[in-house]
C-alpha cells in the first residue's frame, strides 16, 4: 500500500521484504481501490535485490521488517523505521479484516502526507 500511494505522487518506489509473496494481497488491492489507486500490479521482491543499490530513502514499515532485514549495504540518505499494524494478521469476518486494512491504509497515508503535503486521492 505504501508502495501505491508513493508512486500516485510520483516517486520511484520498491517494495522488498525477508518473505515476499508473489502477489498482492487481494484485500490490500481492494482498500486501495477503494481510494482510485491500483496496486494489482505490483510485485514484491527479496530485499537481496536491492541491498547493495543507492536510494534516497529506505523505509521499513513494521518491526518485523526492520528485526529481519539484512543491513542495508547500499547508499541512502535517509533510512525511516515506522511501525505500521499488519493487516494481513488480523482474523475474523471479512468485514472486520477490510476494515483492518482500511485503517493500516489510513494510517499509511497519513504518514506519507506528513513527508510530502501532498493530497492522494479520495
Amino acid at each position: 500500500m505504501a508502495e501505491g500511494f508513493a508512486r500516485t505522487i510520483g516517486w520511484n518506489a520498491f517494495s522488498a521484504g525477508v518473505h515476499p509473496s508473489s502477489a498482492v494481497n487481494p484485500n490490500a488491492i481492494r482498500v486501495m481501490k477503494e481510494l482510485y489507486i491500483d496496486i494489482s500490479h505490483q510485485k514484491t521482491h527479496f530485499i537481496d535485490e536491492y541491498i547493495r543499490d543507492d536510494f534516497d530513502v529506505v523505509v521499513t514499515v513494521s518491526d518485523y521488517a526492520k528485526e529481519q532485514c539484512p543491513l542495508f549495504t547500499g547508499r541512502c540518505k535517509m533510512i525511516i523505521h515506522h511501525s505500521f499494524p499488519d493487516p494481513w494478521e488480523v482474523t475474523g469476518s471479512d468485514s472486520e479484516i477490510l476494515s483492518a486494512y482500511r485503517d493500516v491504509r489510513d494510517q499509511i497515508k497519513i504518514w506519507l502526507q506528513s513527508f510530502t503535503q501532498e493530497e492522494f486521492s479520495q
